[in-house]
């Protein structure tokens, strides 16, 4: 069996799958976010209810100590440096910490540990929505903005595993002077980052700008119903959208594009992205294949399962002497 954990600032999501990635159960549980020891003893906990669980599944009634430990793999919010340490503004008990090399230490396997973006990435395009492209742009339109990039099927993270953070590249002028956009501070420390205007929260944000009500599901009301204000505000993150993806295809030149967050889900901003991204490309440039993703919602923990079976089957050492840090998992994953 292969586990896969979904870290969010409010809840953790779990679910067991077999060897052909099948789904057999799915839960979830609170966040804790303020108490790191805690954090460790629930990931504990609800790894051992998932080895009770793999074993009922298995049908074969052994004692504990015989059960056969099943991969575990972790997607988490944030930055992953090279050196296996964690920056999260959703999960703060995280920050600073070696969170893959401690629990591989105290549940006696390995376990590997993604960003939560770079997970849906790869879920999608091992079985997803990407499956048969060649370069594969996994893009995240939620709460943040953040991706993964996949060329032959393998997750690219980069020398210093910063690969697909285009949330923090800042809005091109053009578009904030056409707009006549504020600058707006983001949480990394950097002003007018992308992920300001062009999360569900900067969405939201920019409806607010144009005199509207700073809430994504109220502008959307607003929208469908004509409001003036509400128009306006499309129209501005359209642009925004686009010109982001516009520089993610100009360096990247991506076969296809997958969304998935709950922006993704709403269906005149799916439908407007190839026209609002072709704007801002020169005329000869083509454009990548657009898709919605395949497991929406279910792709984060199905990528973190999948970065958890990655790492088990190539693991023969001694799995309590090794740091399983992401330069690790990038090792194995490209073999």
């Amino acid at each position: 069996m292969h586990y896969g954990l979904d870290i969010g600032g409010t809840k953790i999501a779990l679910a067991l799958f077999d060897d052909s990635m099948a789904c057999v159960e799915r839960w979830q549980i609170p966040t804790p976010v303020a108490d790191y020891g805690q954090f460790l003893d629930e990931v504990c906990a609800q790894i051992e209810r998932a080895d009770e669980l793999a074993q009922q599944h298995s049908g074969v009634t052994v004692q504990p100590a015989e059960v056969s430990k099943g991969s575990v793999g972790i997607a988490l919010p944030g930055v992953i440096l090279s050196d296996g340490t964690v920056l999260s503004s959703n999960v703060p008990c995280l920050n600073g910490r070696t969170v893959a090399q401690e629990l591989t230490v105290r549940l006696g396997r390995p376990v590997a540990l993604g960003n939560d973006c770079r997970c849906f990435a790869l879920s999608e395009v091992l079985l997803g929505a990407g499956v048969g492209f060649e370069r594969v742009l996994g893009v995240i339109l939620g709460t943040g903005l953040g991706g993964g990039v996949c060329i032959s099927q393998k997750l690219i993270l980069g020398a210093h595993c910063l690969a697909g953070e285009f949330g923090h590249i800042g809005l091109p002028a053009s578009v904030i002077i056409k707009h006549q956009l504020p600058l707006f501070e983001c949480g990394c420390g950097l002003t007018g980052c992308a992920e300001t205007y062009v999360s569900g929260t900067g969405l939201g944000r920019l409806y607010q700008h144009f005199g509207g009500t700073a809430d994504t599901y109220v502008w959307l009301a607003d929208y469908r119903s004509g409001k003036a204000e509400a128009i306006s505000t499309f129209d501005a993150y359209m642009d925004a959208l686009g010109s982001v993806l516009a520089g993610q295809i100009l360096s990247l030149d991506p076969d296809c594009l997958v969304f998935g967050g709950g922006i993704s889900e709403v269906k005149e901003i799916i439908a407007a992205l190839p026209d609002a991204t072709a704007r801002h490309l020169f005329a000869s440039a083509k454009l990548p294949e657009f898709r919605v993703a395949e497991f929406g919602a279910a792709s984060g923990v199905r990528g973190a399962a999948l970065l958890g079976k990655a790492l088990s089957e190539d693991y023969l050492a001694d799995a309590l002497s090794v740091e399983m840090g992401p330069e690790e998992l990038q090792r194995r994953l490209h073999g």
